[in-house]
């Protein structure tokens, strides 16, 4: 059974919406507010079309600092974070001994010797705990931070009313500033393949802010969106969700969990010769041993795969589907799928079967289906 032993300071306007409180990470996280297919259809078009808010206060909030929270963050991520300057951010990934996934993150910069770390539902702390041990270095869980997540094609139009500069904030770009009234940081990140932001604020002030971007945003067609959207717009945009996509959710036999970046795709977030960190040497040493690859399905039709349903080669259940989705918008039903290596090349067809004995014919193909070239992302201006 799930112990949410963290609050939202959102949580009593979730209910009062009609939110379904789950627990994500710990924290009462609205997965619902009406759980239908027409609420996420209509969820999912308004991150696509106008914008969309969330509260992804759920994530974990971590701050490193002093002389050595660099060389600890160094140690636990994949990133070579002397390169990253105050004022910035970068996506990394975090390892075991094994040189396998545990968790994936957010590293911010704020100053010279202070830092944010922001992960998922991994071992993210964990890993930085046992980096910081001995060092000359403050780590502090900050639940008190709020993060509420602005994602779509209004967002900027939206806060350029009301911040000065934002048009000029880069793709993984910081600012500390003020939105109405209140001390803010927003990042330019996101999770739903939009350009977007994170708005970074204390909980006393997150009622009166999430209310007031509602308020003054319903004109452009600015709306509350239920967390479970974001596996729709994750899916078409190739962003992964810890455990939903790894060994933990499709374990292999006699095999302990476990997943190479190799084999999830994440490989690109080790920095360049980068040495050192938790897990390196077998880390590198597992390029080539891929047991699968997680890859894209193109379906035929528009009933989407079901959460899990099983891909056929040859009349051989060889992988899964993780999560599927069809969008009318963008005129494709698609899903992210774990698969052998050989069958990971575009255009190979195969088949999904979904839990009710639906079988749908499919081909293999790169992600992401939206955006290909990030340009929607890491627009400028």
């Amino acid at each position: 059974m799930a112990i949410i032993y963290r609050t939202s300071a959102l949580a009593q306007r979730h209910a009062q919406i009609g939110g379904q409180l789950e627990d994500w990470n710990g924290m009462g996280t609205a997965w619902f507010y009406d759980d239908t297919p027409e609420r996420a259809k209509a969820d999912y078009e308004a991150v696509r079309t106008k914008a969309g808010l969330m509260d992804v206060s759920g994530l974990k909030k971590v701050h490193l600092s002093g002389p050595h929270a660099a060389a600890v963050i160094d140690r636990a991520t994949t990133r070579n974070v002397d390169k990253l300057m105050p004022g910035r951010a970068v996506y990394a990934t975090m390892l075991d001994d094994r040189g396998l996934f545990i968790d994936d993150c957010v590293i911010y910069r704020l100053s010279v010797n202070n830092w944010l770390l922001v992960h998922g539902t991994g071992m993210g702390h964990e890993s930085l705990a046992m980096a910081a041990y001995g060092k000359n270095v403050a780590m502090i869980f900050d639940d008190d931070l709020h993060d509420m997540s602005l994602q779509g094609p209004v967002a900027v139009d939206f806060l350029a009313k009301h911040v000065s500069g934002i048009r000029d904030l880069a793709y993984f770009g910081i600012m500390q500033t003020k939105l109405f009234g209140k001390p803010v940081m927003i990042s330019r990140t996101g999770y739903t393949g939009e350009r977007g932001y994170e708005i970074f604020c204390e909980a006393r002030h997150a009622l009166e802010l999430w209310d007031a971007i509602l308020e003054d945003g319903k004109d452009m067609g600015i709306v509350p969106v239920q967390f479970s959207t974001l596996d729709l717009l994750r899916t078409e945009s190739y962003l992964l969700f810890y455990p939903g996509d790894n060994s933990e959710t499709y374990p292999f036999p006699n095999q302990a969990c476990g997943d190479s970046l190799w084999e999830l795709g994440l490989d690109f977030t080790v920095s360049p010769e980068k040495t050192g960190f938790r897990g390196s040497e077998n880390h590198y040493a597992l390029k080539g041993k891929e047991r699968f690859k997680i890859f894209g399905v193109r379906l035929e039709g528009t009933t989407p795969a079901g959460e899990g349903a099983e891909l056929i080669k040859d009349g051989e259940v060889v992988g899964a589907v993780t999560y599927g989705m069809n969008s009318d918008l963008n005129g494709h039903n698609v899903g992210i799928a774990r698969m052998p290596v050989a069958c990971a090349v575009n255009g190979t067809p195969m088949t999904v079967r979904n839990a009710d004995g639906t079988e749908i014919s499919c081909v293999a193909e790169e992600m992401p289906f939206y955006d290909r070239d990030k340009a929607i992302r890491t627009a400028k201006g």
